[in-house]
């Protein structure tokens, strides 16, 4: 899969942890790859049992060399599977750790817009140290606008290939490329001409044509700025 990326021209890929276990199994491969890059972090969806110990124990894994940024952290509202409360305090409690370390943050919201970004604003109103994007990004105009007033990027998958997405696509058509990143949400999301199989990081091409042609832009162009974008904001 990582070959058939690079064959494709994906120079880089970030595979991000939800829990502990999964961050150290992203470390694991992205010593394995030159090409590979981890973060770690404990999804909102996995946070339940979120302390001081795992904090820690995030902070630790954190610090190895190739992690390059704390995730897949933030708020999750659709699944019920976690008090908003606790998932409020193992978000912020990440957020200092990123301020922390100084490393970016990748965001997860679901059906929790106006929390996440309220409390991205809050954050970084008092911490100049933290930046990020906001993963798989399909909620509105004004909730992105508001993430980019803060210096975040927004990331987008393969739902804006879809037939039914016109209005994600409109989105895209008024965002700024140099706020854009590409990304899978592998192996979740896939891009039409693949939706029903596995997704994997050879098919960001799919949604970078797609950003191409609803900004009425080359594909060449896109691939160039998303990827400046990501090299800003991870330092890979």
């Amino acid at each position: 899969m990582i070959r058939r990326a690079i064959d494709g021209g994906v120079a880089r890929m970030l595979t991000i942890g939800v829990d502990v276990l999964s961050s150290r199994r992203a470390i694991e491969l992205a010593e394995q790859y030159a090409e590979v890059y981890a973060a770690v972090g404990v999804h909102p969806n996995d946070c339940a049992d979120f302390d001081a110990a795992m904090l820690q124990e995030v902070r630790s894994l954190a610090q190895q060399p190739k992690v390059i940024a704390i995730g897949e952290i933030g708020l999750d509202y659709y699944w019920h599977k976690v008090d908003h409360g606790v998932q409020a305090r193992a978000f912020q409690a990440q957020l200092e750790l990123a301020a922390e370390l100084r490393k970016p943050v990748i965001v997860h919201s679901r059906e929790a817009a106006a929390d996440t970004i309220g409390m991205l604003e809050n954050f970084t109103r008092h911490s100049s140290l933290v930046t990020g994007t906001l993963h798989s990004y399909f909620d509105d105009l004004t909730i992105m606008q508001r993430a980019f007033a803060i210096g975040f990027c927004c990331g987008v998958t393969g739902p804006i290939t879809f037939k039914k997405s016109d209005r994600e696509r409109d989105i895209i058509r008024q965002a700024p490329l140099d706020r854009l990143l590409i990304e899978t949400d592998a192996p979740f999301l896939t891009p039409v001409p693949h939706r029903g199989q596995r997704n994997e990081p050879a098919y960001v091409r799919h949604v970078a044509e797609t950003i191409a042609q609803v900004q009425e832009l080359t594909v060449e162009v896109v691939a160039q700025q998303t990827t400046l974008n990501a090299n800003q904001l991870l330092g890979w």
